[in-house]
């Protein structure tokens, strides 16, 4: 299983030299789900040499520019590269993205060649919004100067079976391993054998997305119990009010989030251009949650 997340932009609302706008990219077995998709996404992409033909879902957060100005460019070229069997992507997004998405599609002179789902969430509480065999994806409202949400991407939990064990029960490969392996308790040569005698549960990693918003008890439903923690930390606690005022998060904000939600590990993004040094904004945020990274354009982290 590959379980893999890049930085594609960590920058706030306007790019820097260093850091492009937001786009965050997970790989999960060869899928590709984009968390955002500001200007410049796909070049990032093409200098990190990602596919982009792996992309089957992307994640809006809200529809401010520098988390969706990069959609149209990244469908239009979706689409050329495979015309005959259109490419299948689903967007998610928050209250109004339909509309968005219908304004976005008719901007400029353009040839839909994308089988392209809209799935519009109004949600107020956390909520799964989609389910597969081995992940799930949550979503629920945060608290933005335009209708926002955020997502937490969970893999589910397997059971991988020890072979030399089942062996040892007479079992081989076949129909009885893999109703053990889906938790089925089987009838084998007269003995009964529970899913726990030939295997083990690997937890699944979770991790949690939460950019542009101010702190709201949202925040902390999404991040409990996650591996992973990406959050915005557009301000030092220094800013505070104006952080407040814009509905942003402060460094400081992100790490309570952190501490409060029994996360293990967080890395701050979404950097405001007004630091030259993000030194301050680390220490502040590991003064409450000592486990704590900030992200750079191509960083890459395995889970």
């Amino acid at each position: 299983m590959t379980y893999e997340i890049t930085f594609l932009g960590t920058a706030g609302m306007v790019p820097t030299k260093d850091r492009n706008v937001q786009g965050i990219y997970l790989d999960y077995n060869g899928e590709g789900i984009l968390i955002d998709c500001g200007e410049g996404t796909q070049r990032q992409m093409n200098i990190k040499g990602i596919n982009r033909l792996k992309v089957k879902k992307i994640l809006i957060s809200h529809w401010h520019g520098d988390h969706v100005s990069g959609l149209i460019g990244l469908i239009q070229t979706l689409g050329n590269a495979n015309k005959e069997d259109h490419h299948k992507l689903t967007i998610f997004g928050p209250k109004g993205t339909k509309k968005h998405m219908n304004h976005l599609l008719n901007s400029c002179i353009f040839d839909l060649s994308v089988d392209l789902t809209i799935t519009e969430l109004d949600l107020n509480d956390l909520k799964t919004i989609f389910e597969h065999e081995d992940y799930m994806i949550e979503a629920a409202a945060l608290e933005h100067s335009t209708p926002c949400l955020g997502y937490s991407f969970i893999e589910k939990d397997k059971r991988n079976i020890n072979l030399p064990k089942a062996k040892k029960l007479g079992l081989s490969e076949g129909p009885n391993l893999g109703k053990l392996q889906r938790g089925q308790t089987i009838k084998h040569e007269g003995k009964t054998i529970t899913p726990d005698m030939v295997s083990t549960i690997k937890k699944g990693k979770k991790t949690t997305f939460i950019l542009d918003t101010g702190l709201t008890e949202n925040c902390y439903k999404l991040a409990e119990n996650s591996d992973l923690l990406i959050c915005e930390s557009t301000m030092s606690i220094k800013l505070a009010e104006k952080a407040e005022l814009r509905k942003h998060m402060t460094a400081q904000g992100a790490a309570q989030i952190a501490s409060k939600s029994n996360t293990k590990k967080l890395i701050l993004t979404h950097f405001s251009q007004r630091y030259r040094t993000l030194h301050d904004l680390e220490e502040e945020a590991k003064a409450v949650f000592p486990n704590t990274e900030l992200a750079f354009d191509f960083m890459k982290v395995k889970l």
